[in-house]
């Protein structure tokens, strides 16, 4: 059963979905300019080859790669993070188990 947080009553979902690379990057980039995760080349790297599918271990994921710890972040920052991944999984062309 998929994870699901409320924020500002918004419920955040945990999706499962295959990112291409090109949805990997376009999604790291929105995350630099909206909120300042610009990650170095070398963990956006890590995460265009090897994307985690979903929306929790894909936000974990950024938060490791800026070098915080998401068990400790400040909940709104963390919250907001996954909401803009979170849409990036919505739009995804290919999520997974058996979900289109």
């Amino acid at each position: 059963m998929a994870r699901h947080q409320r924020v500002r009553g918004t419920q955040v979902e945990n999706v499962r979905a295959a990112l291409d690379c090109e949805q990997v990057r376009d999604l790291l980039l929105a995350l630099c300019v909206k909120l300042g995760f610009c990650l170095p080349p070398s963990e956006q790297e890590w995460i265009v080859s090897e994307p985690p599918l979903t929306v929790y271990d894909f936000t974990d994921a950024v938060f490791v790669g800026e070098g915080l710890d998401p068990a400790t972040a400040d909940k709104t920052l963390l919250n907001r993070v996954r909401m803009i991944v979170a849409a990036a999984f919505a739009t995804s062309k290919e999520l997974v188990n058996g979900k289109t």
